[in-house]
């Protein structure tokens, strides 16, 4: 093995400690958040124990109300049937929230997988970070990013899409060119290395002002 192979390879398995670490701590934050829901859980049940108590059904009534707008505008929890997915996508989707992007995800895996739990962080997160970043160049009102997950026979099928301020991208070999530096290049390679391995399928398309990454991994 040459050098600069084995240079690229410490870089690569950097670039996926790094990607660890940084799920890691985005999934704790996802359980801190639900650990403080709880919390203000209790303190709900508490204020309308009180208003039940003091028969101020009106009260109560319009407590409930306000509960129920609120529960609307904070339900954003996938549930794919897959763990990791679960983790990975709901802490994505609460970094891109945190950022001003909106995300319209819809994620199925009703069967186990075949493929590993550290392939598809890396697959995910990898795709959901690229689209975040390309969508921080957008004003607000241009930076939806479209998830779609669900089992297509016997493969695991995954899509993302965001925009591209109306640029298409250039091509160069396999990938589109990136301005975001010299290691965001890693987290692209690791996900073709990953698709090949795993005699998987991928296409990358930049058209209309979108840029949408498709791929599907045999699951037999």
């Amino acid at each position: 093995m040459g050098l600069f192979q084995k240079r690229i390879d410490k870089e690569i398995a950097a670039y996926q400690r790094e990607l660890i670490e940084t799920h890691y701590q985005e999934v704790d934050n996802m359980y801190r958040q639900i650990r403080g829901w709880r919390h203000d859980y209790r303190n709900h049940i508490q204020t309308m124990k009180v208003l039940a108590a003091n028969g101020d059904m009106d009260g109560l009534k319009a407590y409930l109300d306000e509960l129920d707008t609120d529960l609307n505008t904070v339900d954003t929890v996938i549930k794919t049937g897959n763990a990791m997915a679960d983790a990975i996508l709901n802490s994505k989707l609460s970094l891109a929230k945190a950022k001003g992007i909106p995300v319209e995800a819809d994620a199925h895996i009703p069967v186990k997988l075949k493929m590993s739990e550290i392939d598809l962080c890396c697959i995910i997160g990898n795709l959901f970070d690229n689209a975040i970043e390309a969508s921080l160049a957008l004003p607000e009102s241009e930076r939806p990013i479209r998830v779609y997950m669900d089992m297509k026979g016997t493969q695991l099928y995954i899509s993302f899409t965001n925009f591209t301020a109306g640029k298409k991208l250039t091509k160069t070999g396999n990938l589109f060119r990136t301005s975001k530096g010299e290691g965001h290049g890693f987290g692209l390679v690791r996900i073709d290395t990953i698709i090949e391995r795993l005699d998987g399928y991928l296409s990358r398309n930049s058209e209309d002002g979108a840029f949408t990454t498709e791929i599907l991994i045999p699951q037999l």
